[in-house]
């Protein structure tokens, strides 16, 4: 019987102990307002992690964000450390207060945006090649403001519910908020 018990608290332990919520950053600053911080250009720089931990490649990134009849679009043309290039172009329309749907030619279905304080979550199905073929990651994207023109974002990486990798990149303006484009 005190093994059940035992048993049975655990559960209730792991059930409560839910994950960090965007909603979990409501009160914080400065205010991440999409509509004004992906607008003009800005730059990207990062780093892609196994899932030891090790860096595998890093990258920078030219982004022209623009608004038109409120939905958002931001042009991104990839430059890794081997040369590569690579572009991606997301789409973020409104959902909803604070939500958004985010669609890119490499992202399957709709990625899930949700904002809240200083923090922008997207969850997305991210198609990549891989040998001959394709490999489809899931994709936790986790975007915090820490000054008015910089934000930083954390990606995980699964696939079947394990870990495969990690991306960490800053995302600064070029033209800071406070001044004219």
């Amino acid at each position: 019987m005190a093994r059940v018990l035992v048993s049975v608290f655990a559960l209730l332990v792991l059930v409560g102990c839910s994950g960090v919520e965007v909603k979990d950053y409501a009160g914080n600053t400065p205010l991440l307002e999409p509509e004004k911080f992906f607008d003009g250009e800005l730059t990207a720089h990062g780093v892609i992690k196994d899932r030891g931990g090790k860096v595998v490649r890093y990258f920078n990134v030219e982004i022209v964000a623009y608004w038109e009849d409120g939905i958002g679009t931001l042009e991104e043309d990839f430059v890794f450390d081997d040369g590569e290039l690579d572009r991606r172009v997301w789409t973020l329309t409104p959902n909803g207060e604070g939500r958004y749907a985010g669609t890119a030619g490499d992202v399957v279905g709709d990625g899930q945006v949700t904002v809240a304080g200083n923090s922008m979550f997207l969850d997305y199905v991210l198609r990549i090649p891989w040998n001959d073929g394709t490999l489809d990651l899931r994709i936790d994207d986790r975007m915090y403001l820490v000054s008015p023109d910089v934000l930083i974002n954390e990606s995980r990486m699964k696939k079947f519910g394990f870990g495969v990798g990690e991306i960490l990149l800053v995302i600064k303006r070029k033209t800071p908020s406070g001044d004219a484009a």
